[in-house]
């Protein structure tokens, strides 16, 4: 069994992938090949935004989107504590303070009072600029963006979508990589949309900056080409066969794979029922489900029921561990004074089980008996 079956959706593509790829290799054009542009067009369609620029992968996306928001020495950038580290990695990278937001209790994204509770105190205490806000998208799962786009807009905030995890998720009618000055996303293999190496996006419905990320991706090259540096930039363009891998994956995503990851999600909710605290979608939102993360009584339980997996070889993940707070790389980074009460309470209870849109009814069932034998 696997935790995500890349294997099984090969078989499902197969052959629109291995004719993507030879028809790749029969043209040698390996960077900037005429996939990447079609990939770029039905990705800002498939979302409803004017513009969508592919890069090298999900990571550079965001520093993309920190340089084009002039993120710098002495900003503050606002971020939620439950996260992967490369939401914030680019703050520290460019001399700016992370300042850690607690998560929701119940969806586990930016709590948007905790958000409001950080930036106050940023200003009140008066060293640093208040600059930018990292919507993420945890688990698949939208942010809260109708409480999160008037607290960005009441203080003037660069808003910035970590959409890595939720490419395919809908917020009121909205797809994920829709809000924001700025939505990134990753394309890394176990991503609800992912190439067979790394690659990332950017979106954004600006001309300007549209114009900028393309320049930024290409060593700052100007209106006369890559040899017209006009200022420093990066080496960061997605590749031609990982457009071409994309391209029939974009396809099948909207076609069925979104669908199905709710079928596979409705089957363990109502195994776990009252045994686990299962996921919370909100009203009028849709979860692509990157991961299915349940929360155990405490972390006595959740250690027994991973242990209790690993003895039946089914795979098993924690995401994550440690807050961002906890982590040594930002034990200098201010708290003022936020508990994180959320965030610690679910690094310590949460585990997450196989979710994949080609999990069988049967192996689903063998992971469902597993947990419920460890209770």
């Amino acid at each position: 069994m696997q935790f995500i079956d890349l294997k099984a959706q090969y078989r499902a593509l197969k052959t629109d992938i291995d004719a993507n790829i030879q028809t790749v290799l029969d043209s040698a054009q390996f960077i900037g090949g005429p996939q990447v542009k079609e990939l770029e067009t039905q990705l800002a369609a498939f979302v409803s935004r004017k513009h969508c620029v592919t890069c090298a992968n999900g990571t550079d996306a965001l520093q993309i989107a920190y340089m084009v928001a002039g993120v710098g020495e002495g900003d503050a950038v606002f971020c939620p504590d439950m996260t992967f580290i490369s939401s914030t990695e680019p703050a520290k990278m460019f001399g700016a303070a992370s300042v850690f937001c607690d998560i929701t209790p119940d969806t586990y994204s930016l709590c948007p009072e905790s958000l409001e509770r950080q930036i106050q105190a940023v200003l009140a205490e008066g060293k640093l600029t208040p600059k930018a806000v990292v919507a993420v998208d945890i688990l698949g799962n939208p942010c809260d963006y109708d409480a999160i786009v008037p607290i960005c807009e009441k203080y003037g905030l660069f808003l910035i979508e970590d959409a890595a995890q939720s490419f395919g998720a809908s917020y009121k009618g909205k797809r994920a990589c829709a809000f924001g000055h700025i939505a990134t996303t990753s394309f890394f293999p176990a991503k609800p949309l992912g190439c067979y190496g790394d690659g990332g996006a950017i979106f954004t419905d600006d001309d300007e900056m549209d114009a900028l990320i393309r320049s930024l991706c290409v060593h700052g090259k100007g209106p006369g080409g890559k040899y017209d540096n006009i200022r420093v930039g990066m080496n960061s363009r997605l590749d031609t066969i990982q457009a071409a891998v994309l391209l029939p994956k974009l396809k099948a995503l909207d076609d069925y794979e979104i669908d199905a990851r709710q079928t596979v999600v409705g089957r363990y909710n109502t195994a776990f029922a009252g045994k686990l605290q299962t996921p919370f979608v909100a009203d009028g939102c849709v979860s692509t489900w990157a991961q299915y993360a349940v929360l155990a009584k405490d972390t006595e339980t959740r250690d027994r029921i991973i242990a209790h997996l690993k003895e039946k070889n089914i795979p098993n993940m924690v995401y994550y561990p440690t807050p961002q707070h906890g982590l040594p790389v930002f034990k200098d980074e201010p708290t003022y004074g936020e508990v994180f009460a959320n965030a610690n309470d679910y690094c310590a209870r949460t585990f997450s089980l196989p979710m994949h849109p080609y999990l069988e009814e049967s192996e689903q069932q063998t992971v469902i008996d597993a947990v419920l034998e460890a209770l």
